[in-house]
């Protein structure tokens, strides 16, 4: 192969021909999480957002980000993860999305890993229709800690965020 990714290293620092993509990592719970770090604007403290009334849980509100109202959700509570504490450690990574500008409350920002394709695992399938997978890309391993590589395009676009008009898909 040749090319500017020809000798692309993955995070094992091995080696490998395939095309890499650079993931924000951050933590919920126990668990890793990446989303594409092109989709993220800036990491932020976390601040106690405006809350909106009939509101979904996962919707914690609202921020005014240099004269931009952007809503602000918590990922534990979208994932139904433990329950969502809210210390010095909790961050939210603003993310443009489908046209949008959006909030994530995170537990913490992990760091930026550059993923190989040879490193990213699919997803696996599950019979239970209980377990939506469609939002995971795929596994990605480093240094023997797994990450779940979310599409948080996908995810921010879904029916049931209500962010975006269904005009948008």
């Amino acid at each position: 192969m040749q090319g500017p990714m020809a000798s692309v290293t993955s995070a094992a620092g091995k080696p490998t021909d395939g095309p890499a993509s650079e993931f924000l990592t951050f933590r919920l719970g126990a668990e890793s999480y990446g989303i594409e770090i092109l989709k993220v604007q800036e990491i932020r403290g976390y601040e106690t957002p405006t809350a909106i009334a009939n509101a979904p849980a996962f919707i914690k509100g609202v921020i005014n980000l240099r004269g931009v109202i952007v809503p602000i959700l918590d990922l534990r509570i979208k994932f139904r993860l433990s329950e969502a504490r809210y210390d010095e450690f909790t961050v939210v990574i603003i993310l443009n999305v489908a046209g949008r500008v959006v909030g994530v409350v995170v537990d913490s920002v992990s760091d930026v890993l550059t993923l190989a394709s040879d490193a990213i695992r699919p997803t696996p399938e599950f019979a239970s229709a209980t377990f939506d997978t469609k939002y995971i890309t795929g596994l990605g391993t480093v240094d023997d800690q797994m990450i779940i590589l979310l599409d948080i395009e996908k995810l921010m676009t879904g029916a049931d965020m209500a962010l975006v008009d269904g005009a948008v898909h």
